[in-house]
């Protein structure tokens, strides 16, 4: 699939899609083979648990607020204006400790299978279901600490 040139609008999206994942609401705005791009608002004490793209590196674009982060065993934290450089295979979380809600612009690249993991996790409730499903399009959850 090719990217058609052009302008998503504010209140726009690919497919007129709105996703909720784990909490958060994802709003994919660009899709193409070589890349993903969405907007995520982040409520406050939601996160995105460890794992690993082995296939894509992710980028995240702070707009507002405050995320922290978990890179490889490191913390991080991003703010307005700051962007976050998660490379493939680099182990990584995403929490929003700040007690207000973020929002940001993720991208991937290439796609891969994150579009299709969407669609197949938006209102999954269990995380072990979503664990399951991600396994299924190259995102790997890493076990919680200690288990």
């Amino acid at each position: 699939m090719m990217m058609a040139p052009g302008v998503t609008s504010a209140t726009s999206s690919v497919q007129d899609i709105t996703w909720n994942i784990l909490g958060q609401t994802y709003v994919p705005k660009q899709l193409s083979e070589n890349s993903l791009s969405w907007h995520a608002t982040f409520p406050p004490d939601t996160f995105v648990p460890p794992h690993i793209h082995p296939t894509q590196d992710e980028f995240i674009y702070m707009l507002e607020g405050t995320l922290d982060f978990w890179l490889d065993g490191t913390d991080a934290q991003a703010k307005p204006g700051d962007l976050a450089r998660l490379p493939m295979g680099i182990p990584h979380g995403i929490f929003n400790k700040s007690g207000q809600t973020v929002k940001c612009l993720f991208w991937v690249s290439p796609t891969r299978k994150l579009f299709d993991l969407f669609k197949a996790i938006h209102n999954v409730p269990d995380p072990a279901e979503v664990v399951r499903l991600a396994a299924l399009h190259e995102v790997e959850f890493l076990p919680p600490p200690g288990a």
